[in-house]
């Protein structure tokens, strides 16, 4: 699995940015990932110095030398990495080589004119290296809105730890900048989507003034509380979330560049690396299974702290009796792409009584529910999954519509068995998404009843609207004429069009001469489907 892009950001400074992604790095590394750090506060660069008594010699170069070797043609991102001692597989790429030369290198920079020169594409190259060879890239943008923050926190990121203070400065800042790297990465031409942000209240001090740090608690999630609603469990309140991501208060470590989590080992709860850890175990869980998080902290930390796992297979294919043919042709195709692959029949209850689970991955086949069976599956799955590197795959039978199935099945990107999408294109699917090769929609058999449903119920911008619309008059073509190609490549358009936005701000529901269009693709398909039916009876 590729491993993921994090930057941590704070609009203002003197938030200890530097500080907790310094931290968070070393309790990465200590848990078993491999971390490489980035230094791209090129104006005040400073991480280095988190890590000087790990280093054997100070760096002798760092991102600025990047620059040095785009414009030489060459793609060798490794040759500026410093390799830490003391905890495994933590390297360092700092900003640069801290001499003479150093100011006058930032200050030419022309970062408009290096893009224009295909920069872009050439980031894309060492990123595709970083997340090769890493579990975790961490970045250190610089404050502020800039150029190289653009960088930070639209093009290279997957995902953005947001720092900020109990200021309104600090917090406006913060969202704002959110709003802006979601808009330049729609505008990107690289595959990214939508950014999940981690809201991080830091240097909080609620040990003296209670009343008033109860009131800007209050205030800090008003203004961040929206940053929460594309990752968090439905389940979990966002009040108590931003608690857990609450970085207090502690003057000892305010003085020079010491990380804590080296002296705090087992801390409690008053220890700033207490907060540090739980921050650091939402990342090592990629924002997920927050709900157990909101139980019992302790366990969701305790859970990232053991060694990854060792699996006998990549994935388990579970299905139904009803798919039984399917399923066993798919598990076939699997195993022909190289991909270990077992097959578990529901009601099969050895799986129940095994203390491990061989397969690090769960296919689910789903045709038209959840069966009870398959809930406890997902139940126990998921609970084995913590810590580990495993994902749960949907593969949706025709018909079966993803908003009626339970949210931590439905909420997923699925697969979707079809007419010409059969057990050997899904199993094509199956391994992209292994090997994180995914778009943003599945392409192939796209349910276009259930999309004009998702089309009916969406809300966008006006201009958007008039896309939307112009879509959907030609789809109505399209399905009338009988030209399904042509009607699968617009319903694919289509799902883009309406995937959510940053904002709802300023968006409306469907118009009403979009609507009718709607209505008349549904009624169209759904007699169609009618039609076919009759004909297999």
């Amino acid at each position: 699995m590729p491993g993921t892009v994090i930057t941590f950001y704070s609009y203002k400074g003197g938030v200890g940015r530097s500080f907790t992604l310094a931290n968070i790095a070393v309790l990465l590394a200590r848990w078993g990932h491999r971390v490489l750090c980035l230094d791209w506060d090129l104006e005040a660069p400073g991480l280095h110095d988190y890590f000087r008594p790990m280093m054997n010699a100070a760096p002798a170069s760092g991102v600025v030398d990047l620059i040095d070797d785009f414009r030489a043609e060459r793609v060798r991102p490794a040759a500026h990495t410093t390799r830490l001692t003391g905890v495994n597989k933590l390297d360092v790429i700092a900003a640069g080589r801290m001499d003479d030369r150093y100011a006058g290198r930032v200050q030419n920079i022309d970062w408009e004119g290096l893009y224009e020169q295909g920069f872009g594409d050439y980031l894309e190259l060492c990123r595709e290296q970083w997340t090769s060879e890493y579990d975790f890239v961490l970045l250190d943008s610089r404050t502020g809105i800039s150029d190289i923050g653009g960088i930070c926190t639209a093009h290279l990121p997957d995902r953005l730890v947001v720092l900020f203070t109990a200021n309104v400065q600090s917090m406006d800042g913060a969202v704002s900048i959110v709003r802006l790297a979601d808009v330049a990465r729609d505008r990107m031409p690289y595959d990214r989507p939508r950014l999940a942000v981690l809201p991080v209240l830091s240097r909080f001090d609620s040990r003296e003034e209670y009343a008033r740090a109860d009131e800007w608690r209050r205030i800090c999630l008003d203004k961040t509380k929206g940053l929460f609603t594309n990752w968090l469990d439905r389940d979990v309140p966002p009040e108590l979330m931003s608690r857990h991501l609450t970085l207090p208060y502690i003057s000892y470590w305010t003085f020079g560049e010491e990380l804590p989590v080296y002296s705090e080992l087992n801390p409690t709860a008053d220890q700033i690396s207490y907060a540090l850890e739980t921050v650091a175990s939402v990342i090592a869980h990629h924002f997920e299974r927050t709900e157990l998080l909101a139980e019992n902290r302790d366990a969701y930390v305790g859970a990232v702290r053991t060694e990854k796992r060792t699996f006998t297979r990549e994935v388990r294919v579970s299905t139904p009796r009803s798919t039984l043919q399917g399923a066993t042709e798919l598990v076939k195709h699997l195993e022909a792409q190289g991909v270990h692959a077992e097959l578990s029949l529901s009601g099969d209850r050895s799986l129940l009584g095994k203390a491990e689970d061989g397969a690090r991955h769960l296919c689910l086949i789903v045709d038209q529910e959840v069966s009870r069976w398959q809930k406890a599956e997902v139940e126990l799955f998921l609970h084995r999954t913590l810590g580990q590197d495993r994902r749960l795959i949907p593969v949706l039978t025709a018909g079966t519509e993803p908003h009626r199935l339970p949210g931590y099945v439905g909420n997923l990107r699925y697969l979707r068995f079809g007419l010409s999408r059969g057990p050997a294109e899904v199993a094509r699917g199956l391994v992209e998404q292994l090997n994180g090769i995914t778009g943003l929609v599945d392409t192939g058999d796209v349910d276009l009843i259930t999309l004009m449903r998702q089309v009916s119920d969406a809300r966008l911008r006006p201009l958007l609207w008039e896309l939307v619309d112009e879509l959907v008059r030609a789809l109505t073509t399209a399905v009338g004429a009988g030209d399904d190609l042509r009607a699968q490549e617009l319903g694919a358009d289509l799902a883009l069009a309406i995937r959510p936005r940053t904002s709802e701000n300023h968006h409306v529901g469907v118009p009403v001469g979009t609507r009718e269009a709607i209505e008349w693709v549904e009624r169209f398909l759904g007699s169609r489907h009618q039609f076919k039916g009759n004909l297999r009876d």
